[in-house]
Order: structure tokens, then C-alpha cells, then sequence
């Protein structure tokens, strides 16, 4: 097979259709919806389920393929850039080309967002069967997936910031996908505005970069935004590092949505819980942590920029660690995890170990897919319930997604020998052996609390007695098999996907971590077997206190579910406040959105629109004409005489002012 395609195709042009494949898809089923808009039949709606997935299925293949070509030569970094393949623009210091870079990085995080994306597509041709606007669905999923991969296989930072507003643009329409209903439309456009924030520090980072390049006098032949010119000339960014890193981080906080601008994660939960599961797992809030991880050649100029970016991610990750105990929606608590767990990425560029974050970010792409994929069968079963105080005992009747449920939140508890061990561990050892005490206290803190508050939503939605009425509970029905094939892969990827990253230390050869060690740097640990003694005894207090608190969330749940409730009203405004999640958005609301809708009603539009601009500009300017038009029309008399008198008083000038 291999042979006939390198008979036929470049690698080039392999490598190009990994972002044409999902686009056609896109374009495919956006036909498909307009013609279909009055009405859907059968057919186009099995074509719809075609190509929703099946494109996204090739870009999967062809990301495999060019992932087998480059391996295959020994001794050689297994990276190749595809070449321009149109030239976008160009001026004197300016060019801007159009080309993919395939190197390590982006080949683990185009087989993760082709990979889980394909998977997530599957699940939907069964969850979305009954929505009327099926192809507008799977065309926007399409191209959702298309603007991720140009953000990750991108090979200058403006490309890399057209998939960044795409991937924004895609979760808009995808998050307020039931845009009938008023609350999911203004989520979606909270995401879209919250984003936004972010993308102008990202703007503004990327014109300074211009800047120190234009000044470096760095080779203008492939652009000066293209990643590889700008690791040639690193140096040249050292007087004006932390700030170009810290314009860029305030952007991934946007994207990856951490202190402060996490706001509209938890609210995204309002589109389908597939497009919940893509946007947690395998796209947009990966983003920024990618981003950081690719330009980590500016980051590690700024050890003030790193200690910003660990401390953000470290207190993200406990904050959002707390509002998951209290948090009743299904869907919401998985949110808050997403949060908290792209907080440990963070934490882990910010000490110096950006192959670990990656290794986080493929793990948690892997269990986070599956939870909330778990979740939406949870919802199909249940007909839309998503209350997880009115349910329980639901492994009786969906046991395949109760127990793949489980799998998923043993890796995101960090249970051994889950995946989600191993890479949660490797950050927490990297944070404590670069001496950041501090911040892995904070890091083992919420690990705890994570196993806590995810077992406790295994026990109230599938242990204990149910809280459904016999009616409830005669319709519960597990879901079809388009929907239990990918939590049964993902069930295996969340158990089998930490092999790619054993440590060294328990006999492992650390795969991903050496693979990535051309593109990004190694953290390197000394002190030998000293520091092997203590990376063992953390590894076990680790386990043992993640395990801890799984066991105490599930008995708790399970069999003393009156217990919480007592605990919370003895809590009273402390639980309260923890519950409205710490009334941040009212804060937002109060200090930021009302002042601004004010003076923008009070000043922009009731003064500067409608009085200068309506009333002197445009009103003014009719108005103006329109006196002198009745002037004009004084002179219109009718009287051949007086047009003659005008007429001779305007010659005498003109020619008086010739003679002068």
C-alpha cells in the first residue's frame, strides 16, 4: 500500500491532504445542508454520516503515512517542511508563504486531533440521529478539525494564527449549535468574546516578534514569522523576551482557559457533548499549550515569563480543582477538570518540561474524550437529564458505558496503571526536582481533590440507589454501537497510552520524551540514584494519596450520600460561594461588563454616534445641503433679465481677477 502511494504521491502532497481532507468534508456537507434545509431525507443523511467521517478518517491515514515515511530513515530527524504552496503575501521585509512543518511535535498532535477527532465523529452519527440539522453539524465538526490542523502543522506563526481565530470561529457556531435556545446563543458568543481578549495580546505579541526580527536583520526568504527563522536568531529576542512571552501566554489563556480568562470553558458545555468532547480533547483548548511548547525558545529566554506561566497553571489548577467537588452538572464537572488539568500543563512549561506537558496534553486527550463521550451516553440514556444528584445505579442498566466511564476516571484520578499515572506523575516529579516546592504542593493538592471530585460523580451517576422514577428508570437503554465503539477504543488508549512515556526510573525509556528531544528541551535531573530514591518515594505518596481520596469519594457517594449535605449546610457561605463558582462572573459582570455596556450606551451611542456622528455628520451634512439648495433657489426666479445681470457680474470678475 505504502508503495503505490509513493508511486503516485509526494510526501508533500500527502502531507497537504491532511488539511484538505476535513475541508472537503466541510465544503461536501455544507452543500449537503443547503439543499437538504427544507427538508432531510435518509439517504443524505447516511451521505452526511459518510463523509462527516470518512474524511476526517483519511486525514487520520494520511497523518499515519507520513508518520511511517519519516521514521523510516535512519539517522535523520524524522521533520520535513512541505515548501510554500502559494506565496500569501509579500513586500519590502514582508513575506508571508502558505506551508505545512511536519516535524515530531506536530505529528503527535496531528495523530491525536485526527485521531480522537475521527473517533468523535463516529460517536456523533449516533448521538446527533435525531437533530434536524444533521449536515450543518458535521459540516462545522469537518471544519473545526481542518482550522486544528492548520494551527498545528502550521510553519509561521500568522498560519499558525489563521487556524487559532478558525478553531475560535468553529466553537462559536459549535457551542451555540441550538442557537433557537437564548442561553446556548449567548454561550456561544461568550466564548467568541472571551477568546478574543486573548487573541489581541496575541496580536500584539506577534507584531513585537515582527519587530525584533525586522531589526535582527534575520533572512526575509521564508518570512520572518516562520518558526524556523525565528529559532535561528533566539538571541535577538532576549532584551524583549518576557514581554513577547507574556503577550503570547495571555493569548493561550484565552484559548486554553486559565486564570483569568477561563470563564467560557464551563459555560461551552451548553453546545452537543460531542462538541464538548472535541473542544476539551483534541482542539481548541490544546492551542495555547501547544503554542507555548512550539515558541519554547522564547519562553526559556524569560525565567520571569516561566515562573508567570507555572504559578498560573498551578493555581488553576486547584481553583478549578474546587468548583469540580461542588459542581452538580455532569458535564460541568468534566469541565472544571479540563481547567484544572490544562492548568498542570502549564505548570509543566513553566518548570522547564514542555515533553511533559505534551505527554499530559496526548493522555488527557485520550481520558477526557472518553469521560465525555461516557457523559453523553450518560445523557442519551437518561434522555437529556444531566442533574447528577437524579441519578444512580445506572450500571445495571448501561454497564459498557458505566465501566469505560470508570477506566476514564482512573486515568484522570491518576490511578496506576491508567495513563493519566504516568504523565500526571512525570509533571509533579519535574516541578518538584527543579525545585518549585511550592508549586508541586499545589499540583499534588489538587490531584487529590481531582480523585476526589471525579469519583464522586462515578458514585452518584452509577453506584448507590437510583433517584429515578420507575418510569425514568424502565426507559434507560445503553447506546448504540456508533457510540460504544469509541468509548471502547478510547477505554483502551486511556489504560494502554502511558507506555508512550514510562519514566526511566521504572524501567521505561521515557518514548515520547525522547522523540520530541530534538524540538523542544530536556529537563535533565542530577544527583543519580539519589534522585531516583526520591522520585520513587514521591511516585508512591503520590499513588497513594490519588487513591486515597478515589476510594474516599466513591464510599462516600455510594453508601453516605446525606453526609455531603450536612457537610455543606455546616459550610454554609463557604460552600455557597465554592458552589456559584466563587461569583466570579458576577464580579466580571459587576467591575467590566455593565460599566462598558453603560458608557458605550451613554457616551459612544447616545453622544458620539447620534450626536456627532448622526447629527452633525450625517444629518448635519443634509442639512447643510439643504440650506443652501433653498438659497440656491432664491436665485431661480424665472426673469431672463436678472440671469443676465448675474451673468455680466460674473464676467467683470473674472476678468478683473485675470488683469490683477
Amino acid at each position: 500500500m505504502l508503495n503505490f502511494i509513493y508511486q503516485h504521491f509526494s510526501i508533500q502532497t500527502v502531507a497537504w491532504l491532511i488539511v484538505a481532507f476535513p475541508l472537503v468534508g466541510s465544503i461536501i456537507n455544507w452543500l449537503i445542508a443547503a439543499a437538504t434545509s427544507k427538508k432531510e431525507t435518509e439517504a443524505f443523511r447516511g451521505l452526511t454520516a459518510f463523509v462527516g467521517v470518512g474524511f476526517p478518517l483519511l486525514a487520520f491515514l494520511a497523518v499515519g503515512i507520513c508518520y511511517l515515511t519519516l521514521i523510516g530513515f535512519d539517522g535523520v530527524d524524522p521533520k520535513f517542511v512541505t515548501g510554500p504552496l502559494f506565496q500569501w503575501a509579500a513586500g519590502p521585509g514582508l513575506t508571508i508563504d502558505i506551508g505545512l512543518n511536519l516535524d515530531q511535535l506536530s505529528l503527535v498532535m496531528a495523530l491525536v486531533v485526527t485521531g480522537v477527532g475521527t473517533l468523535i465523529h463516529l460517536y456523533s452519527v449516533g448521538y446527533m440521529s435525531h437533530e434536524p440539522a444533521y449536515a450543518r453539524y458535521f459540516a462545522e465538526l469537518n471544519l473545526f478539525l481542518f482550522f486544528m490542523l492548520i494551527l498545528v502543522l502550521a510553519d509561521n506563526l500568522l498560519l499558525m494564527f489563521v487556524g487559532w481565530e478558525g478553531v475560535g470561529l468553529c466553537s462559536y457556531m459549535l457551542i451555540g449549535f441550538w442557537f433557537e435556545d437564548i442561553a446556548k446563543a449567548t454561550a456561544g458568543s461568550k466564548a467568541f468574546i472571551v477568546n478574543r481578549i486573548g487573541d489581541a495580546a496575541f496580536l500584539l505579541g506577534m507584531f513585537l516578534i515582527y519587530g525584533v526580527m525586522a531589526a535582527a536583520q534575520a533572512d526575509p526568504a521564508h518570512g520572518y514569522l516562520n518558526f524556523a527563522t525565528m529559532a535561528s536568531n533566539s538571541a535577538a529576542f532576549a532584551p524583549v523576551a518576557t514581554i513577547v512571552a507574556l503577550l503570547l501566554f495571555v493569548g493561550a489563556c484565552g484559548k486554553s482557559a486559565q486564570i483569568p480568562l477561563y470563564v467560557w470553558l464551563p459555560d461551552a458545555m451548553a453546545g452537543p457533548t460531542p462538541v464538548s468532547a472535541l473542544i476539551h480533547a483534541a482542539t481548541m483548548v490544546t492551542a495555547g499549550v501547544y503554542m507555548v511548547v512550539r515558541l519554547n525558545f522564547i519562553y526559556v529566554l524569560s525565567p520571569t515569563a516561566m515562573e508567570v506561566v507555572a504559578t498560573v497553571g498551578a493555581a488553576t489548577a486547584i481553583f478549578a480543582a474546587t468548583m469540580g467537588i461542588t459542581a452538580t452538572d455532569i458535564k460541568k464537572v468534566l469541565a472544571y477538570s479540563t481547567v484544572s488539568q490544562l492548568g498542570y500543563m502549564f505548570l509543566a512549561c513553566g518548570v522547564g518540561a514542555f515533553s511533559g506537558a505534551i505527554f499530559h496534553l496526548v493522555t488527557h486527550a485520550f481520558f477526557k474524550a472518553l469521560l465525555f463521550l461516557g457523559s453523553g451516553s450518560v445523557i442519551h440514556a437518561l434522555h437529556g437529564e444531566q442533574d447528577i444528584r437524579k441519578m444512580g445505579g445506572l450500571k445495571h442498566k448501561i454497564p459498557l458505558t458505566c465501566w469505560t466511564f470508570v477506566i476514564g476516571s482512573c486515568a484522570l484520578a491518576g490511578i496506576i496503571p491508567t495513563a493519566g499515572f504516568f504523565s500526571k506523575d512525570a509533571i509533579l516529579w519535574h516541578a518538584y526536582s527543579s525545585g518549585h516546592i511550592g508549586l508541586w504542593l499545589v499540583g499534588f493538592v489538587a490531584a487529590g481533590m481531582t480523585a476526589f471530585y471525579i469519583f464522586r460523580l462515578v458514585g452518584l451517576v452509577f453506584f448507590g440507589q437510583t433517584t429515578l422514577s420507575t418510569d425514568q428508570w424502565k426507559k434507560v437503554h445503553e447506546s448504540p454501537v456508533s457510540m460504544l465503539i469509541p468509548l471502547l477504543l478510547l477505554a483502551g488508549l486511556s489504560i494502554g497510552g502511558g507506555l508512550f512515556g514510562v519514566p526511566e526510573v521504572m524501567g521505561g525509556g521515557d518514548i515520547l520524551g525522547h522523540w520530541l528531544s530534538s524540538i523542544v528541551p530536556q529537563v535533565i535531573s542530577h544527583g543519580g540514584e539519589e534522585m531516583h530514591s526520591q522520585e520513587i518515594v514521591l511516585m508512591v505518596i503520590t499513588s497513594l494519596w490519588g487513591l486515597h481520596f478515589t476510594v474516599l469519594g466513591w464510599v462516600i457517594y455510594t453508601q453516605k450520600r446525606a453526609w455531603p449535605i450536612k457537610m455543606a449546610e455546616k459550610l454554609g457561605a463557604m460552600y455557597r460561594l465554592i458552589a456559584n463558582r466563587y461569583y466570579i462572573d458576577e464580579i466580571y459582570d459587576a467591575l467590566i461588563v455593565r460599566p462598558l455596556v453603560s458608557f458605550s450606551r451613554a457616551f459612544l451611542w447616545k453622544g458620539v454616534d447620534d450626536v456627532a456622528i448622526d447629527g452633525l455628520v450625517v444629518y448635519g451634512t443634509a442639512r447643510s445641503i439643504g440650506v443652501f439648495g433653498r438659497l440656491a433657489s432664491l436665485l431661480q426666479t424665472g426673469v431672463l433679465q436678472q440671469y443676465l445681470l448675474y451673468f455680466l457680474i460674473g464676467a467683470v470678475i473674472i476678468v478683473g481677477y485675470i488683469a490683477l
